[in-house]
């Protein structure tokens, strides 16, 4: 099949739809970490190049609930563009849902889109697929099964000095630059899980 991996600049899941022979491709608008197949630059100009499945993973940092706290009032001078910003997101991520592509899943953390367009379709965690670091996630489906479970392990919590639980993994590296960027790969467990199963 011909898979474009939308919005990944790690290569993780294009590489796993790769070693399984696929022709995989990953587009961002940064370079890849990885060498391969990577278009860097804007997806939206190639999604009626022909592809078979797509697998995006859209910026959610203006559409999880998470950030729902930056709306208030008393943020309005401080962030100011939010309310467009989260518009210009939510219009991005339409456009990769709506797109010609047939076999199409749209993964972002839990957010704005389950009513704004339409609830998930399943919910995973990496817990479910070998790694022990709990993070919610909502998959949207087009012409695509659910993904099945792989391996389930105990996932791995730390609570805070406040008593907030989180994940480890995440609360460990709150004071790295590189945070956001590690928040955002796919875990491995999944992508071989996407590729076995979808491929």
């Amino acid at each position: 099949m011909k898979i474009l991996v939308a919005c990944e600049f790690s290569g993780i899941v294009r590489d796993a739809f790769l070693a399984r022979g696929h022709d995989a491709w990953s587009c961002d608008l940064e370079p890849t970490e990885r060498e391969g197949p990577h278009i860097q630059g804007d997806v939206l100009s190639v999604l009626d190049q022909g592809w078979d499945l797509m697998i995006a993973h859209p910026p959610c940092t203006y559409l999880t609930i998470t950030g729902n706290k930056w709306f208030k009032p008393e943020f309005s001078s401080r962030f100011p563009n939010r309310p467009a910003q989260r518009e210009a997101a939510a219009e991005f991520f339409l456009s990769l849902g709506n797109s010609i592509i047939p076999r199409v899943c749209i993964e972002n953390p839990v957010g704005i889109m389950s009513t704004r367009w339409r609830k998930p379709d399943q919910i995973i965690q990496p817990y479910q697929f070998g790694h022990t670091e709990p993070k919610k996630t909502c998959l949207w489906l087009k012409g695509l099964p659910l993904l099945v479970p792989t391996l389930i392990v105990e996932p791995e919590y730390i609570t805070s000095r406040s008593g907030k639980r989180m994940g480890a993994w995440y609360f460990l590296p709150s004071q790295s630059p590189e945070r956001q960027r590690m928040r955002n790969r796919t875990f491995q467990g999944i992508a071989d899980a996407m590729a076995d199963q979808w491929g």
